[in-house]
This record gives C-alpha cells, structure tokens and sequence, in this order.
C-alpha cells in the first residue's frame, strides 16, 4: 500500500468508508477527484468513533499527510510578528494576527471552537473549524475525543457535556500541528451578556494555563465563539487581545508565539487595531 498514488488512496479509502456506512454503501462514486474528495469528507465527517481497521488508517494517514504537504505546511517562524508591523504592543514580538488555514500550521497546538460534545461536526462538508480540523487530522482525533468523553462520563454522570471554557488536549495526528486544545465557548442567543464575556475570557486563559502545563510554546487561537455561537467579533477580538496581553504580563517567557489566526478581513482589522 504504501506505494499507492494519491488518486489510487483516495479510490481505496471511499470504498473502504462506503464499506462501513449502511446509509450510503451503494451510493454512486464520482468519477471525477473533486467528487470523490467530497464524498470521502463527508463519508469521513459522518462516521462515528470506532474501530477501523490498521490498513484502512495507514492509507488514510498516508493520504492525509500527503496532502498537507501538497497544500504547503505553513510553519510559525514564517509567520510575521506585529513587531514587523511597527506595533507597540508589549508583546509584540512574540504575538502573530494571521489569516489561513489552521490545518496547514505547524505549531505545537492549535485550538479548536469544539462543541459540547466533543465528537466534532458530523454535518458533510461543513465549514466550521471544527469540521475541519477532524477532517484533516483523521478519524483517530474523534475516536480519541470519544475517549476522553467516556471517561469524564464514568467519572460524572451519563449526561456529562463540556463546560464552557474547560479545554481538552488532544493529538494532533495527521495535521502538521502536534496537539489540538479544544475548547467550548459561550453561545450568544440573544444580547450579549457580562457572563458571556467572562466565559470567552476564559477560554482564552484555560487554554493558555494548559499550553504552560503540557510544555505547548507555540499556539494559534482560531476566533472563538465568532461562527455560529454569535458571539460579536469586535468584541470577542478584544477580550481575546486583552486577556492575553494579561496573562503574558502574569508569566513573561513562558510561550514563544501566541498566532491569532483569523477566517475574516474584518477580524483580521479588529485584531490589529486593537494591537497597535
């Protein structure tokens, strides 16, 4: 197997998730790669945590490594300071605003906008970094999130779901990051409240009190609770900004970057305005 192309992976592996899925078995394959590179997300984005056979994983990691290095692994040195962009910000040589693809970033963590569940986005092809970020590290980061979930279950109750702000570290598998930290953040359904921020600021502290307990020195923040959970991006960019510089303040020299990695044009303005 290891001398498959990559076309000759990706035939195997949507025959191999087809294989598995009652839904879907005789569902008709694409004939063209975009197709199939669809449907293998999906197939991918839909199955549920368990066992998959060691054959199956080996091609799926050695196609989901060889398309990271097709896409370019974007690694955190080459990545700009906002010293570079004549900040006066006190940290600014170690703090980065980026606008990319997290799963094209080689730092020791990056953190993922998980939902209470932990499991990921099952919904095919969605957008959302979560989504994402379980795609392209592979079916091992939801089986180990599952892990994890039944473990805080037999401690806590069946019912147990993930506080908001309470991360949890993960492998980072086939993506170029070595661990991933997700992290729930607060839900706006209606005016933004005291609480909410408090919960965003939180996030942002858990995560980097975790970085410093695992030996994490490189991390990207992905804008927490800015998609679907509607928290304002303004306003988010701000408490993301302010409670970091205050936590670099309280333990100077423990991380060597902190990357905000922005989706937006917007969020991207928000964050360098607010560190000027």
């Amino acid at each position: 197997m290891s001398e498959m192309t990559q076309n000759e992976r990706l035939d195997y592996l949507v025959n191999e998730f087809l294989k598995e899925s009652v839904q879907y078995r005789n569902i008709v394959i694409p004939d063209d790669v975009p197709g199939k590179k669809r449907l293998l997300r999906s197939l991918m984005n839909i199955r549920m945590p368990g066992f998959l056979p060691e054959q199956v994983l080996k091609v799926q990691d050695e196609y989901l490594k060889e398309r990271s290095l097709r896409n370019g692994i974007v690694t955190v040195e080459s990545i700009p300071t906002i010293a570079e962009s004549n900040s006066r910000h006190c940290f600014a040589d170690c703090i980065s605003v980026w606008k990319g693809d997290i799963t094209r970033l080689a730092a020791d963590a990056i953190v993922n906008a998980a939902n209470s569940q932990m499991l990921g986005c099952f919904v095919p092809m969605h957008t959302c970094i979560d989504n994402c970020i379980h795609t392209f590290s592979g079916v091992q980061l939801r089986e180990e999130c599952s892990r994890k979930m039944e473990e805080l279950r037999r401690r806590f109750g069946p019912d147990y779901e993930q506080p908001t702000a309470v991360p949890m570290l993960t492998e980072g598998y086939n993506l170029p990051a070595k661990k991933v930290i997700h992290v729930v953040g607060p839900i706006v359904s209606g005016r933004l409240t005291r609480k909410h921020e408090k919960e965003l600021a939180d996030c942002y502290t858990n995560t980097l009190d975790m970085c410093v307990e695992n030996g994490i020195r490189t991390v990207a923040f992905c804008c927490i609770s800015t998609g679907v959970f509607s928290f304002p991006n303004e306003r988010a960019a701000e408490i993301a900004v302010n409670t970091v510089t205050e936590w670099m303040s309280e333990h100077p020299g423990t991380l060597n970057r902190i990357i905000f990695d922005v989706f937006k044009d917007e969020d991207r303005f928000f964050y360098e305005s607010k560190l000027q």
